[in-house]
């Protein structure tokens, strides 16, 4: 469709409207985001925009001016910069004349050029499933020099009234911790530099009015689509709107377009909601969920080997293991490090992609084949993007390390966690990988891969200039591809746990990994907030020993099983040393999860805004509302001697249901308060009345949960 000035775009979508004003010069302005004001005509459009207008001419810089897709100080815009692109030490500043406006039911796309200038800049914005904002800039040189990309970051506008700001970080085992400020004010960044998107990750940055809530209250927020660089930006300026965006961070000469050569952001993804976190999480979870590529069929539990056996592989140990996974209700077996050459500790093997005969003498055929033939999945783990200076691949190839070419050599700086990074975007290095994983696969029948990424990229150096870019992009290559040669394969982003859990990551793999951690107390919370973003079936979450061995904390079985069932479920931990009484446990919770999986994995996910900062209510509903299951979980001693009331919310307030405390997994550790419904096991209330009254639960004990399963009477 042809560009025409003062021409109006708005995209609605699931209760979300985007309003998009195309101006007579330059790039348009995005005049509206947020709830969808029902049918609006062409008039009503241009009163808006007269409505939300700066200035009359003539007035600062004598014009009257909006914020373009990409604001720059060329504008009279002071915050941060949009766009900044460079020839040698020149600033480039574009005049960007609008050459088409392509509409489609749900997005708009935008060309523009600068012949002047020698550039041609396409931006796409849509509404997806759920009603999340996508937005995509791809810069292009068209002229006859090169053009370096310094910074290009996607925003969107937020009212005044959103006067407090959530951010994220964290660190190895305590990943996703929210931080709530009051609004600051001018222009301010987040930002990781780790070559990976990091413990301490951004995640998702969220604008609001007033403190966050669980089910009440507008949220604005931003999210990349990235697992490595990035910054995360608000401008909080006095004379424009707020802006809220997120780009890739670039290193210095990261990326240099030669003519013809272009530069595509990674996709920012903006979600608005008027019903708090829970309204924020419906939007993204049914994105997800609408993706060709989703998971399809029930989730399978998981036994992953790495906390029963770590290093020590010893075959015959391992299938009895495998059998009495089988027996217990398991469905996916995963091997993890130590099975490949010279891989006895985490110094060496690194990039030897061998099964080590000396430990598996008959190699891993029996293994998978014993596995299979038990009815279960059979999974491996691998860690591509690394390698150990100790390893032949090293010793024959090490021109193929991600590093500045004079910082190999330890103690130069450039170990992590003993270990080098792959420089896959050297196509040799890339083949050599694909090979190795694809012939395994192949010979195994390997129906699921752990891909790990266990260190941060320091001086990575790719043919002279920052390698961060370009590794990131061949890794998303590169799992994308072995995906298309082995269908059916699926493959988890694990990344020191956490560490790598972005949209970016999983549009091209089927899990993340959540934490390192398996304590379940600090995993109430590291669930709770990866699930902000990810619904539940993308996040694994296993039970682990009783002796956390991240922590030394040691808690019960019924609370670890409590709270790994609220994900992508499994177990982390050597089931040959568990007592009767606990395998017992263990097989009721595996029929447990497999009962209940199909109203987590598609339900809508619900939690209560709760008074005491030690009690945990996290839930997932059908989307018929028919049935619900909830954990009430606590991380600390309750606050008072008779606990609030818990409401289970986003039950058909008109039907009836049977709430059961379901017993399986053990009835949790309490004090003097005892309801008589948890007593007689169930009680019968109308879901207003569960919502609105809720429920009297007992005095928990620290780290104890109950699981409740609300059905339809």
């Amino acid at each position: 469709m042809q560009h025409t000035p003062d021409r109006f775009t708005l995209l609605r979508r699931d209760g979300v409207a985007l309003v998009v004003q195309h101006l007579p010069t330059g790039l348009p302005t995005v005049l509206h985001w947020g709830r969808d004001p029902g049918p609006v005509g062409a008039e009503d459009l241009g009163a808006l925009a007269l409505a939300a207008s700066r200035q009359t001419p003539p007035g600062t810089l004598d014009a009257a001016w909006q914020l373009s897709l990409l604001p720059v100080e060329s504008d009279g815009w002071a915050g941060r910069p949009g766009l900044l692109l460079r020839r040698g030490t020149t600033p480039v500043l574009p005049r960007w004349t609008v050459t088409g406006v392509d509409e489609a039911e749900h997005a708009v796309r935008v060309s523009a050029q600068d012949p002047t200038a020698g550039l041609r800049l396409e931006s796409t914005l849509a509404l997806t499933a759920g009603g999340v904002v996508t937005v995509d800039h791809t810069v292009t040189a068209t002229g006859d020099a090169e053009v370096e990309v310094v910074q290009v970051e996607a925003t969107l506008p937020v009212p005044r009234t959103a006067d407090h700001l959530t951010t994220f970080s964290g660190r190895w085992t305590r990943e996703k911790a929210p931080l709530t400020v009051p609004m600051p004010r001018g222009a301010t960044t987040r930002q990781t530099r780790r070559g990976r998107s990091g413990h301490d990750s951004p995640h998702v940055t969220i604008a609001s009015t007033g403190v966050l809530r669980d089910r009440a209250g507008e949220v604005w927020a931003v999210h990349l689509g990235w697992s490595a660089d990035v910054t995360h930006r608000v401008d909080r300026m006095t004379d424009e709107v707020t802006l809220l965006g997120a780009g890739e961070l670039l290193r210095a000469g990261e990326v240099r377009l030669a003519p013809g050569e272009s530069y595509a952001t990674p996709t920012t993804y903006f979600a608005w909601s008027d019903a708090g976190l829970d309204g924020l999480s419906a939007r993204f979870h049914t994105m997800l969920r609408a993706r060709p590529q989703h998971p399809a069929g029930p989730r399978p539990l998981v036994l992953n080997t790495w906390e029963a056996v770590y290093f020590d592989h010893d075959p015959q140990t391992l299938l009895r293991l495998a059998e009495r996974a089988a027996d217990v209700g398991v469905e996916r077996f995963v091997l993890d490090d130590g099975w490949f050459r010279g891989r006895r500790d985490d110094r060496r093997g690194l990039g030897d992609w061998f099964v080590d005969r000396t430990v598996w003498p008959d190699g891993l055929e029996p293994l998978a084949r014993r596995v299979h033939e038990l009815g279960m999945q059979f999974g491996l783990w691998f860690e591509p993007e690394m390698v150990n200076l100790d390893s032949d691949l090293a010793r024959a190839h090490p021109e193929w390390l991600l590093h500045a070419p004079d910082r190999v050599e330890e103690p130069a700086g450039v170990s992590w966690r003993q270990q080098h990074v792959l420089d896959l975007a050297e196509p040799a290095a890339y083949e050599y990988v694909r090979e190795c994983i694809g012939t395994l696969v192949r010979e195994l029948g390997i129906d699921f891969i752990k891909w790990d990424h266990n260190r941060d990229l320091v001086d990575a150096t790719h043919r002279g200039r920052p390698g961060t870019h370009d590794q990131t992009r061949a890794a998303y290559r590169l799992i994308a591809q072995l995906k298309r040669e082995h269908p059916g394969l699926e493959i988890e982003s694990c990344s020191s746990g956490g560490a790598r859990t972005d949209l970016g990551i999983l549009a091209v793999t089927d899990r993340v990994w959540a934490s390192d951690s398996n304590d379940a107390v600090e995993r109430q919370d590291i669930q709770r907030w990866t699930q902000l973003l990810l619904p539940p079936e993308l996040v694994g979450g296993h039970v682990g020993p009783t002796e956390s061995h991240s922590s030394g904390r040691t808690l019960d079985l019924s609370f670890r099983a409590a709270t790994s069932l609220m994900g992508s479920a499994g177990f982390e931990w050597d089931l040959l040393s568990c007592t009767d009484e606990e395998l017992q446990v263990v097989r009721a919770f595996a029929a447990l999860y497999k009962e209940v999986r199909h109203v987590l994995h598609t339900g809508t996910a619900v939690h209560a805004d709760v008074v005491d900062p030690a009690l945990r209510v996290v839930g997932a509903v059908l989307p018929d509302r028919s049935e619900g299951v909830w954990t009430v979980a606590t991380v600390a001693t309750l606050e008072e001697a008779l606990p609030e009331r818990v409401r289970l919310h986003g039950l058909d307030p008109d039907r009836r249901y049977r709430v059961r405390v379901r017993t399986e997994l053990g009835l949790p550790r309490h004090g003097w308060i005892t309801p008589g419904w948890v007593s007689a096991g169930e009680v019968t209330l109308p879901g207003a009345l569960l919502a609105s009254a809720g429920l009297q639960i007992p005095t928990l004990w620290p780290a104890q949960a109950l699981v409740l399963h609300a059905t339809v009477r």
